[in-house]
């Protein structure tokens, strides 16, 4: 088990420092970083006063190992438009965001395992047919039509939910099933997929002949294998979450960091937008690698792979 961690640990920096390489490579996407944050009419010793002031005269090994160093202590800088530490921002509307990827996350495994064990126990049946039913409207419809139509029967015709805001927990409801909704039909069909077919091997079958309960096979032997490539795709689904954040908290007002993006992304806010990049970058790494070793733990098989 220590040989796999380490091995996943260097996998998952030697992608995390490529990942910083192509977020830093966002200074120069525009041509001369510091003639683009100026105004068009700044004069040449203007310009090369910002040059020298952040640094961008320097060779850009140099700059990018600077900014590394620095990001790896949290610091990125000072936003543009803000005029504040990047890293105050960031860290300030962050936990919004995880709070929303994380209800979100929860309402999504809520339904779609449960569906999809009843689903695989009763194949072709009327609830095996509404699942199926239900994961083909859910990956059609497009999540910020959803929010718009809950907003438009909860919060606005019947006045049960309100549609802005973070005030309480029940501003992310609507939220968070509009963000969680849209990952319930891949996990659902995936945790049928994999019940139907462990309910079918030998092991199963050996099981049920030495008198084992039905809900000791299903839950205790059947699942437990089942949902091994449920967690890769929640861990992945979840970073997924909170980079896919940014339509659900404009549409809601919820000032997360996915506002945070679309606003730096309006006012060309380049450090707030490589800060952006990179934490939610280094989030998904470390989920990814979360699931692996949750993988191992559940299947030792996949230890020596």
């Amino acid at each position: 088990m220590l040989r796999f961690l380490i091995r996943r640990l260097g996998l998952a920096i030697l992608v995390a420092l490529s990942v910083s390489a192509i977020t830093f490579s966002m200074t120069y996407l525009a041509g001369d970083p510091a003639i683009a944050m100026t105004s068009e009419n700044a004069s040449e010793a203007e310009v090369q006063r910002i040059r020298e002031f952040y640094g961008f005269d320097r060779p850009v090994l140099v700059q990018y190992v600077s900014w590394l160093t620095k990001a790896a202590t949290g610091d990125f800088g000072q936003s543009l438009y803000l005029k504040q530490p990047v890293g105050d921002v960031i860290f300030d509307r962050l936990p919004t965001t995880m709070m929303l990827g994380a209800f979100a996350l929860m309402f999504a495994l809520a339904l779609s395992i449960p569906l999809g064990v009843v689903a695989a126990v009763r194949p072709n049946s009327l609830i095996d047919r509404l699942a199926l039913l239900l994961a083909v409207v859910g990956q059609a419809m497009p999540s910020f039509w959803f929010a718009l139509t809950m907003i438009l029967w909860f919060g606005i015709n019947w006045r049960l939910l309100p549609i802005s805001g973070t005030d309480s927990w029940a501003n992310f409801i609507m939220p968070a099933v509009a963000l969680g909704y849209y990952i319930t039909p891949g996990v659902m069909r995936l945790t049928r997929a994999g019940m139907l077919e462990v309910l079918r091997s030998d092991y199963i079958r050996t099981a049920r002949a030495k008198g084992v309960s039905s809900s000791s096979v299903l839950f205790k032997h059947a699942l437990r294998n089942a949902i091994i490539p449920v967690v890769s795709l929640a861990a992945v689904q979840f970073g997924f979450m909170l980079g896919g954040s940014i339509v659900i908290e404009t549409i809601f007002a919820i000032n997360g960091l996915g506002y945070l993006a679309w606003e730096s992304i309006q006012r060309a806010d380049l450090p707030m937008m490589q800060a952006i990049v990179l934490v939610l970058s280094i989030f998904y790494i470390l989920l990814t690698f979360l699931a692996d070793v949750i993988n191992a733990w559940l299947d030792p098989r996949i230890r020596s792979a």
